[in-house]
C-alpha cells in the first residue's frame, strides 16, 4: 500500500489542497454525484467513475497548461471533503482569477469552503500579480453569497456572466471581486 502522501499545492488553515488523482475516483463520486453539484457546478450529472475519470484527465491537462487548477480540499493530505478551482482569466478586460468552489454534503458547517477561499485568494495574489481575484454566483445560490462576503469579496456592478452548461438552463452568474484589504 503506497502510504506517501499527494504533494500538495497549497496549504494553511488545517487544510491540504492538493491535485486529484486516480486514487480519487471513489471519493469523486460519492463527493460530486449529489443534486448540489448538479444545481450549481457545471459537473456532469449523474457523476459516476467514468465522470470522474475524465475529470482527474481533463484537471491534469489544466494544470499542465496553466489555464485551471483544480484541487482537493482534504485536512490531512489524503481524503477529498471538497474542490477549489483556480482559473485563469487574464484575457478579460480586466485579468483575473476566478476562484470556484464545491464541498461535499457531508463535510459542510466546518469553514471548508471559507478556508479554501482565503488560501487560494492568497495563491492567487501570489502567483498573478496585479490580477484581480473573482468569484462568480449564480443568485439563488445564498450559501457561497455567504462564503464570499466572509472572505473579503464584494458583489460588483458588472454585468452578470452566462454559462451554458449541455442539457441544463443557462447559469446566470453575477461577479464578485476580492477586497485584499477585507480578507
Amino acid at each position: 500500500m503506497n502510504t506517501e502522501l499527494p504533494a500538495p499545492l497549497v496549504t494553511g488553515l488545517g487544510l491540504r489542497l492538493r491535485p486529484w488523482d486516480e486514487a480519487d475516483l471513489d471519493a469523486m463520486v460519492t463527493l460530486f454525484d449529489h443534486p448540489d453539484f448538479a444545481r450549481w457546478t457545471p459537473l456532469v450529472s449523474p457523476f459516476d467513475l467514468d465522470a470522474a475519470r475524465a475529470y482527474v484527465q481533463r484537471s491534469q491537462e489544466r494544470r499542465e497548461s496553466g489555464s485551471t487548477l483544480q484541487l482537493a480540499v482534504t485536512t490531512d493530505g489524503r481524503a477529498p471533503l471538497g474542490e477549489v478551482l483556480s482559473i485563469s482569466r487574464l484575457d478579460e478586460p480586466v485579468p483575473a482569477i476566478e476562484l470556484a468552489y464545491g464541498i461535499g454534503a457531508e463535510h459542510r458547517g466546518q469553514a471548508l469552503a471559507s478556508r479554501a477561499v482565503r488560501l487560494m485568494t492568497g495563491h492567487a495574489y501570489e502567483t498573478h500579480p496585479g490580477a484581480r481575484v473573482i468569484l462568480r454566483i449564480v443568485d439563488e445560490n445564498t450559501a457561497s453569497q455567504r462564503v464570499a462576503q466572509a472572505t473579503g469579496f464584494h458583489l460588483s456592478d458588472e454585468e452578470p456572466v452566462t454559462r451554458e452548461v449541455p442539457g441544463r438552463p443557462a447559469a446566470v452568474l453575477r461577479t464578485w471581486v476580492h477586497r485584499p484589504d477585507a480578507s
